[in-house]
């Protein structure tokens, strides 16, 4: 600080300090204003960036959205198509099994007469052919509903033992038409599946291998590892190539070398689709012109199952004199049904083709079993007129209800009532099997 009485020299020298210090300060405050200009341009330039960065976040979220709606879009024209579909083959198989169904129950009541050698050769030929549209039809509808994501399956104990019975007695003779060995060994094992589409996937395996094996034979058994029975179907037919063990389950694959054997080549393609629904490991060993070894794995189970049922044979001959009461609004199958079950099984028929009719026929006399379609005329069904029989016969009388429909509702709806399900198309034995197991 100055003070008046300070000699010159000394009051100079306070102003050359205080001068310094000022210019140091004009100094420091220069410096602080250029750094905090640069900070404020620095600031705007990235300003300028986020905002550059945003319209592009925007324009890219507008894409998205805009492609999500396309998605949407297309995602429901898919579903659309897939309902489409799947009401498509519902009617399809309706209206293609209903006929078919009648077809084979007229083939089987005409094979029961007395034919020459000639027109058995037809009828035989006329079998198979009917025999191969089924079989057709069933696996194009198989991969239909395994595609679905509606499907349900209902899995429960089933006996291999019982599974082996009725294969055997399926494929038997196809196997010696071919001069072929077919062997299904014995086993008590229980197992946890879903018993038709099981049945589905032993029926393609044993089918499979019945079509490429030319000399020897087929082996059907089961083996326990742990936890786990091993269904296997071996054969000594010509075996897979390795080039073609990755594509063989795929649709419409068959062995190159085998273009003249018959099929569509799907009948793997179902078994891969159930086992893979159903959580059933399958493995495929094979060896050129040695033969071909499937194994599907099933979870066992302890079940008791009743093994009291009595023979096939001795079924049918319980169902002589019995009454059974059709309810069929197609006139063929009402036909069909009549001829099989008067001619074959020794049944008395009354055939009807609705509620109404059913409902005057029977009168006060309820029949020993029901037999129903389920679609029937002006919004009737199957449900309906068995449930209407019932309650005015005063107890539940035993009843097949038999369609083309694949329908989990059916399912469900039949089983609520105890109701045995068939699938259309019905072969006599299968037929005479059911109602023997019903009143035998």
């Amino acid at each position: 600080m100055l003070r008046e009485d300070d000699p010159p020299e000394r009051q100079v020298e306070k102003l050359r300090r205080i001068t310094g210090v000022l210019i140091d300060r004009i100094d420091r405050l220069e410096e602080t204003r250029g750094s905090a200009w640069s900070m404020f341009q620095a600031a705007v330039a990235l300003e300028q960036e986020v905002m550059a960065r945003t319209r592009e976040l925007e324009k890219a979220m507008a894409d998205l959205s805009q492609r999500n709606r396309e998605l949407a879009v297309a995602r429901a024209a898919a579903e659309e198509a897939n309902r489409s579909k799947t009401r498509f083959l519902r009617a399809a198989s309706h209206d293609l099994l209903q006929p078919l169904s009648a077809a084979r129950l007229f083939l089987a009541a005409l094979a029961d007469t007395r034919l020459d050698e000639a027109q058995r050769e037809l009828t035989d030929r006329l079998g198979g052919a009917f025999e191969s549209v089924e079989q057709l039809m069933h696996a194009v509808l198989d991969i239909s509903r395994l595609d679905s994501q509606r499907i349900e399956f209902h899995r429960q104990p089933v006996a291999l033992g019982d599974l082996f019975s009725r294969l055997a007695a399926e494929y038997a003779p196809v196997a010696a038409a071919k001069g072929l060995g077919l062997t299904f060994v014995q086993t008590d094992a229980v197992v946890e599946s879903d018993p038709v589409f099981l049945r589905r996937i032993a029926q393609n395996l044993v089918s499979n291998a019945i079509k490429y094996t030319h000399r020897g034979g087929v082996l059907v058994g089961a083996r326990r590892r742990g936890g786990t029975c091993w269904l296997s179907v071996y054969d000594t037919g010509v075996g897979i190539p390795a080039v073609d063990r990755n594509r063989v389950f795929d649709e419409f694959q068959r062995l190159g070398t085998e273009s003249g054997t018959p099929g569509m080549g799907l009948g793997l393609s179902i078994v891969k689709r159930a086992c893979a629904k159903l959580g059933h490991p399958i493995s495929l060993t094979s060896e050129a012109m040695r033969g071909t070894l499937f194994r599907v794995g099933l979870p066992l189970v302890d079940a008791a199952i009743d093994r009291r049922a009595q023979p096939p044979d001795r079924m049918i001959r319980a169902l002589r004199g019995r009454v059974a009461l059709v309810i069929e609004n197609d006139a063929g199958m009402r036909r069909g049904y009549e001829m099989i079950l008067t001619d074959r099984l020794g049944m008395v028929a009354r055939v009807t083709g609705g509620t109404a009719e059913a409902l005057a026929t029977m009168g006060d006399e309820p029949p020993d079993v029901i037999l129903a379609d389920y679609n029937l005329e002006s919004g009737d069904d199957g449900i309906k007129a068995i449930d209407a029989l019932r309650t005015s016969a005063g107890h539940a009388v035993p009843a097949v209800m038999v369609t083309a429909r694949r329908d989990p509702d059916i399912a469900r709806a039949c089983a609520a009532i105890g109701v045995n399900l068939m699938e259309k198309p019905v072969s006599p034995a299968e037929l005479g099997e059911m109602l023997g197991r019903l009143l035998g």
